[in-house]
């Protein structure tokens, strides 16, 4: 085996192993490879050996990818910074928009979903640590923008995202994936329809555990997969 195939039958492992200690479906948790920076070679790799959900985080780097890989191959994940004017690039090659966090955004999503025809997957991103560094929607907007979201014909909401500092001890982010929890549950409590939030992607490579406890469907794994960044 090489060492992706081991890493990635180490992470679906201990996703299982996981799930199954908090009385939670392992099946119910999806696995998104990390694959920013990494080669196409490493990619074909990671696809061969069953991983077919992939994460991107730079519009110009993941279309080169995509083209070269095919879009077909896997299930294609944006989770980097999206600015509005990249936003045709991120409809036309993702199946999933992790990160929208601002209305204007959101509209432009689903402008450029309609010209293509498509009904465009996205999460919201909440800013979780309200840090300057990352992008994302404060806690309290976080409700007006679902609700608003709702509106778009070319948009499904599926549910939210976001990235809590990064802690030496996974157990100091529990705190940010609880949080999450409940903004979905003051989503929900202001009238926006369950299927919409129906996912969390939270926790990373030194996280994932936790998260999958505090509730994540989705998480976003890189270095515990390819090794770490080049």
């Amino acid at each position: 085996m090489t060492g992706i195939n081991q890493n990635l039958a180490a992470v679906k492992e201990t996703i299982s192993k996981t799930a199954k200690s908090c009385d939670k479906d392992p099946d119910d948790i999806l696995l998104i490879g990390v694959s920013k920076k990494k080669s196409v070679q490493l990619i074909r790799q990671a696809i061969d050996a069953g991983l077919d959900n992939l994460g991107e985080n730079y519009i110009q780097e993941a279309m080169e990818k995509i083209d070269a890989i095919g879009q077909d191959a896997a299930t294609w994940h944006f989770i980097g910074h999206l600015q509005s004017n990249k936003a045709r690039f991120a409809v036309q090659y993702f199946d999933f928009i992790h990160t929208v966090d601002t209305l204007k955004l959101a509209k432009e999503i689903d402008k450029q979903a309609q010209k293509n025809a498509k009904c465009q997957n996205i999460l919201l991103q909440v800013n979780i640590a309200m840090e300057d560094t990352k992008s994302g929607a404060g806690k309290e907007a976080a409700v007006d923008l679902a609700q608003k979201i709702m509106g778009f014909e070319n948009i499904s909401l599926q549910g939210l995202m976001c990235m809590p500092p990064y802690f030496d001890d996974p157990e100091d982010a529990r705190i940010y994936f609880k949080q999450l929890v409940q903004i979905r549950e003051e989503i929900l409590a202001a009238g926006v329809d369950p299927g919409a939030m129906a996912q969390l992607s939270m926790g990373m490579s030194n996280d994932y555990m936790v998260a999958i406890q505090e509730g994540a469907t989705m998480v976003r794994v890189g270095t515990a997969i390819f090794g770490s960044r080049m």
